[in-house]
């Protein structure tokens, strides 16, 4: 360890840092002479600081060192005559190690050991730009180097992916809603042509049920014949008026000239045949099915009761007996029950047309 000398005259050197001191020898004159030398202190050539100066026990080695730097500035810039006790001997002050085992190694560092080359020794290693840090391994392959323009092609390529999949659903949705309408317009024409085949069949089986009625009509009417002929209808069956003592017309009336014959209108057995009050003389002939056919008003008659009779045979003559205002034959028509019913609609029932 270097002695304590005092300091002597001299004007502060233009440089010095930590780490230096002054030294003084004798020249060949026998004057000193000053020169800087480097300076490592030692923790024996350092006296504790009082006062506002006392290091205060780091934690760490990084703040033990700045502390000590600062000590070391004030006692070279005191040992370079800024201060001015000159005739006080100088201070030796040795300043510790600043590096300690305790610092990691700057290579170690994440970043940091691949900038740095170990002297004449060179790493065949190059460090990568910081532009590839986000690069991806199929991005590698891609032949992407810059990781900018690799986030740019992922931010299109979502993109285009989520825009591949809406169109995807918009067309799905258009293949549905197209499906969904061949199928109605398919029930549709389905329905329409049960429609119109329940409507061609309804048509089918009412001109068949028609035909059927007409033949049997064709075929009643050759088995029925009307009551007389050369006639006018006059009073029909339920006219009101004061005429008939119920009230209303109770037959069909058909006007002709006296001695017009009247005919049966079907095969049947005469059940009465005379004088019958209001009616005059009448002949009531019994069909098959127990129903009757009334002939009123006739000026003759030509059969009698329980003969029996065909259609179209005459079984009497139009005139004008009982209680009438002129020549007619009044027809009614009764059930096999009694009940009297229209003579015309039973008429036209049985395939003739007054």
């Amino acid at each position: 360890m270097a002695s304590n000398r005092p300091a002597p005259e001299a004007s502060a050197p233009a440089h010095f840092g930590p780490g230096s001191r002054l030294t003084g020898t004798d020249d060949s004159n026998g004057e000193a002479s000053r020169g800087w030398e480097e300076w490592n202190p030692t923790a024996d050539s350092i006296r504790p600081v009082r006062g506002k100066h006392r290091v205060a026990k780091q934690r760490n080695a990084l703040a033990r060192s700045s502390t000590v730097l600062g000590v070391g500035v004030i006692a070279a810039v005191g040992a370079g005559g800024i201060a001015s006790a000159q005739d006080k001997p100088a201070v030796s002050i040795s300043l510790p190690d600043v590096i300690s085992d305790s610092f990691p190694d700057a290579k170690s560092l994440p970043g940091v050991g691949s900038f740095m080359s170990d002297g004449d020794k060179k790493s065949d290693e190059t460090p990568s730009p910081l532009t590839t840090a986000a690069l991806t391994a199929a991005d590698a392959q891609q032949g992407t180097t810059d990781s900018g323009e690799a986030l740019r092609a992922r931010i299109l390529q979502q993109a285009e992916q989520q825009q591949a999949e809406a169109d995807a659903a918009q067309k799905a949705s258009a293949e549905t809603a197209a499906a969904e309408k061949a199928a109605a317009e398919a029930k549709k024409q389905q329905t329409d042509a049960e429609e119109k085949a329940a409507e061609a069949k309804r048509k089918a089986k009412e001109a068949a049920e028609a035909k059927a009625e007409k033949e049997r009509l064709e075929k009643l009417a050759a088995s029925f014949s009307l009551p007389t002929s050369s006639y006018t209808l006059t009073s029909t069956y339920g006219q009101t008026g004061s005429m008939w003592s119920s009230g209303q017309h109770t037959g069909l009336d058909f006007a002709a000239p006296t001695g017009t014959p009247t005919k049966a209108v079907h095969s049947a057995t005469v059940k009465s045949a005379g004088w019958s009050g209001s009616y005059g003389y009448r002949v009531v002939l019994e069909l098959d099915d127990g129903s009757e056919i009334w002939y009123a008003h006739l000026s003759s008659m030509t059969v009698g009761a329980g003969q029996k009779v065909t259609t179209g045979e005459t079984i009497g003559r139009v005139g004008a007996t009982g209680n009438v205002t002129g020549p007619h034959l009044h027809l009614e028509v009764h059930t096999a029950g009694g009940s009297g019913i229209d003579p015309l609609s039973w008429l036209r029932s049985k395939g003739l047309a007054p």
